[in-house]
């Protein structure tokens, strides 16, 4: 096998390549190092087992997909309405066809927490987080807390099923997405 020197990053990055391509069951060991051209020794010298990998993958994927994207946002404050459409459209791209590996691990996630109590314990974490900063946006917009928590839900919906119709190239998020906050953020004005 080659002599590479990788990181923890690397094998994290291949696992997700593993569960997009192959779902949860091919998130083994052996198979990613075969992958990347190492021995599974590389792999051991980064992480004790696969179950620290999974959960080394759901830190990586809360970290860039959530965490990452509500300090973006938070680090070009505008005014309420303005930082929600912005947040609107920094997902949009995000889980764009540009960003196709970040939409199929949406995708992946959600599919194996149906299976692994302890993804899906991570991707309700998520959720909740996600909901949470979008219901604080709705009540900074000015909506009462009912509304605003309402509204929330209904984007991230729009958000999750607009990404998997959006793959089919049934919808296309970067203009659907905007719209659909655009209606919920007309309902405070009719």
């Amino acid at each position: 096998m080659a002599n590479k020197q990788l990181t923890r990053k690397d094998w994290v990055t291949a696992a997700f390549d593993a569960l997009r391509n192959g779902g949860p069951q091919a998130i083994k060991v052996e198979s990613i190092a075969k992958a990347l051209k190492v021995s599974k020794g590389s792999f051991y010298w980064h992480f004790k087992n696969a179950s620290d990998l999974k959960s080394a993958m759901l830190e990586q994927w809360l970290a860039v997909a959530t965490t990452a994207v509500i300090q973006e946002v938070e680090s070009s404050i505008k005014g309420p309405e303005e930082t929600l459409d912005h947040l609107v459209r920094i997902s949009a791209a995000n889980l764009s066809s540009t960003s196709k590996h970040a939409s199929m691990n949406q995708a992946a996630i959600r599919d194996w927490a149906r299976y692994d109590p302890e993804v899906e314990m991570a991707l309700k974490t998520v959720d909740k987080i996600r909901l949470d900063y979008v219901t604080r946006g709705f009540r900074l917009a000015g909506f009462k807390r009912k509304r605003s928590i309402e509204n929330a839900k209904i984007l991230y919906a729009a958000l999750i099923g607009l990404e998997s119709l959006a793959r089919h190239n049934l919808a296309k998020l970067d203009e659907d997405l905007p719209h659909v906050l655009s209606t919920l953020l007309e309902t405070k004005r009719g």
